[in-house]
């Protein structure tokens, strides 16, 4: 059987192509069914993100084209529109793909650890479908170790590779213990809530979210366990932050030096970490100018994100190395099936030998016969029976000078070479 990993991704094809073929939720069961119906296919898997969407298969004939136009065909588009997006790994690089891609080594985002449990959740949905064998079983067992041993094994998640990754890391660089203070997040777009993602698995004590409207503020504050203000509240509650992470649109700052003065006093100078991530910013440079207040921009962020990014680069090789590895043990898995059929049929050799052998030996025993002779007869005759037909070919090899064939037999039965 050849296993196939085949799809298109960020790096091949621009997203109004990928937003095209993805699977949604409802019609993948459909696509895992027609999948597996498809001639030669014997196992499917399918992973469609917004950044990729792959298909992992098992099949007994490698037609790549022929699945490439099913592919097409299911999402209703000229097979020629599709085919220069895509890419196809057979057998060892399929293997490599998968283990990258669960990595995170194929991300948009280098090392980003969301890839995994999306793949999980492809491995379920096939497994659902009954559309995952033995094979695709044993390769996303073995995905989902590696991508353990990855992350266990190197820094390849560790390190700040985002504005919102970064500004949480500074805030966890100054504050221990996250869950004895409180976050202020003013803004509720995607960085904010990427913001008060890391910041709620971090354990922070609390969340205040404030936005010009109430109500998109209130969905996002009720996702983590916080609450809500307007930016008009802001004041009355900036001194309950430890930390405020700013992000809006606004053209003009939401925080001036005054409201934050007022705020220090509030909290007797007890020390504010402010992080403002906008562009233009939110808050007046002069209030970096306040004691125990420190400030940081975008600017300061893009140096520790860089520094991030060289951290996951060298990470990455490290994780190339034990991907590499990996490759090389489930290969030798593959490859170890091709002699099950071999191994099967010379067990039930062995074993009708045996069955026939002990049925004789039955018969004597019940005919009378002593059974110390019995017990030598079956051990004679089960041996010569087992023997014969490898020493035969043996006899045959040693006539012909198939010099290599009896020194596999030495190998094969653990024998010693005679001086």
């Amino acid at each position: 059987m050849t296993l196939l990993a085949f799809g298109i991704n960020h790096k091949t094809a621009p997203v109004a192509i990928r937003e095209r073929v993805a699977f949604t939720p409802e019609k993948l069961p459909l696509a895992l069914q027609e999948l597996r119906a498809h001639n030669h296919v014997n196992e499917a898997a399918i992973l469609s993100t917004c950044n990729r969407t792959e298909v992992y298969c098992g099949v007994e004939a490698d037609d790549p084209r022929e699945l490439s136009e099913w592919f097409s065909r299911f999402h209703k588009l000229p097979h020629d529109e599709v085919e220069p997006f895509f890419y196809i790994h057979p057998d060892k690089d399929a293997v490599r793909h998968v283990l990258r891609v669960a990595s995170g080594l194929d991300s948009l985002v280098l090392g980003e650890p969301q890839i995994l449990g999306q793949m999980k959740q492809a491995y379920s949905q096939a497994n659902h479908a009954g559309t995952v064998g033995h094979l695709l079983n044993r390769l996303f067992q073995h995905t989902f170790a590696v991508a353990k041993q990855v992350r266990t094994d190197t820094a390849i998640g560790a390190s700040p590779v985002s504005v919102a990754f970064a500004a949480v890391s500074l805030s966890k660089q100054i504050f221990s213990d996250l869950s004895k203070h409180t976050a202020m997040l003013i803004g509720a777009g995607e960085t904010i809530e990427l913001v008060a993602r890391h910041l709620h698995q971090s354990g922070i004590g609390r969340i205040i979210v404030a936005n010009r409207t109430v109500e998109k503020a209130h969905t996002l504050a009720c996702e983590f366990d916080g609450y809500a203000i307007a930016l008009s509240e802001i004041p009355a509650h900036l001194a309950e932050a430890d930390l405020v992470i700013s992000s809006t649109a606004s053209q003009l700052p939401i925080l001036g030096k005054g409201a934050v003065e007022s705020a220090l006093k509030k909290r007797k100078h007890r020390p504010m970490l402010m992080v403002d991530i906008a562009v233009p910013r939110d808050i007046e440079t002069q209030v970096g100018e306040l004691e125990d207040i420190f400030l940081y921009t975008v600017d300061d962020l893009q140096e520790i994100i860089d520094e991030g990014l060289k951290s996951r680069q060298e990470a990455a090789q490290q994780a190339e190395e034990i991907i590499d590895t990996q490759v090389s043990h489930f290969m030798s898995w593959l490859r170890s099936l091709t002699a099950v059929d071999t191994i099967r049929q010379y067990r039930q050799h062995a074993e009708t030998i045996r069955d026939q052998t002990m049925e004789h030996a039955l018969r004597q025993l019940r005919a009378g016969k002593e059974s110390d002779f019995v017990i030598q007869e079956l051990a004679r005759q089960l041996t010569n029976k087992l023997m014969h037909g490898p020493c035969v070919r043996m006899k045959q090899a040693g006539y012909d000078g198939e010099d290599t064939l009896l020194n596999v037999a030495r190998e094969l039965f653990n024998l010693k070479s005679e001086q």
